[in-house]
């Protein structure tokens, strides 16, 4: 949850009747504050008091969307985890269609990938030119314009919280764990604004490159 209030009811009516469909008496929702500054934590607190299955985390500060994110998955309990953003800009929905092509697969991981990558041109272009590069610099091919919701098993998420990396590039973590993972294709909508800054980006960028590759290193060193 960072700047949740405005969705954070809506999405946990939905993700709460989605989460009955699929495992009505044994399922939990975790929500983790990332520092709101609004009112998504009360909200959230308000939503506790009347469901024993929802669990809110709250975060000392805001630590940045991806380590949100692990702090969500290593508290969770399931035997299947699906991992998905509060802003509806991924629909809840997308969980009974996941776990149905995770049993349908028999697989480890359905991951979201945008049929359309969402934005306008800069976003767009941005978006292709950073995947273009990491994956040609990397020694890992991550699948490009994919989506934080993904359905994942036991084994694949407790195989991802071994590692133990001080600047996280979630989506490099998210390949690097191996196993046997199947793309969705999915719409994400654009409801609000991103809270990715450029120089945000730009500081994901560097962070991506220098956790996955060596050739910046080797290309200092034959320069110099």
């Amino acid at each position: 949850m960072y700047y949740s209030a405005s969705s954070l009811l809506d999405f946990y009516n939905r993700i709460k009747a989605e989460a009955i469909k699929v495992a009505p008496d044994s399922h939990e929702i975790i929500l983790v504050n990332d520092g709101s500054p609004d009112e998504s934590l009360s909200i959230a607190i308000d939503l506790a008091k009347i469901d024993p299955n929802l669990i809110i985390i709250n975060l000392s500060r805001n630590f940045g969307h991806y380590k949100a994110l692990l702090t969500g998955l290593k508290y969770a309990n399931g035997e299947k985890i699906f991992l998905i953003d509060s802003d509806l800009e991924e629909e809840p929905e997308y969980l009974g269609k996941f776990y149905a092509e995770l049993e349908l697969q028999k697989c480890d991981v359905i991951y979201g990938v945008q049929d359309k990558r969402k934005g306008k041109l800069f976003e767009k272009v941005s978006g292709l030119i950073f995947w273009k590069i990491f994956n040609f610099l990397s020694n890992i091919s991550v699948p490009a314009n994919h989506t934080t919701a993904r359905l994942m098993r036991r084994a694949y998420v407790d195989a991802l919280l071994l590692h133990e990396e001080r600047e996280v590039f979630i989506s490099g973590l998210w390949e690097l764990t191996g196993f046997d993972q199947q793309p969705l294709t999915v719409k994400k909508l654009s409801i609000s604004k991103s809270s990715y800054t450029l120089r945000k980006k730009l500081s994901l960028f560097v962070n991506a490159i220098t956790s996955f590759s060596n050739l910046p290193l080797i290309a200092i060193f034959y320069f110099a």
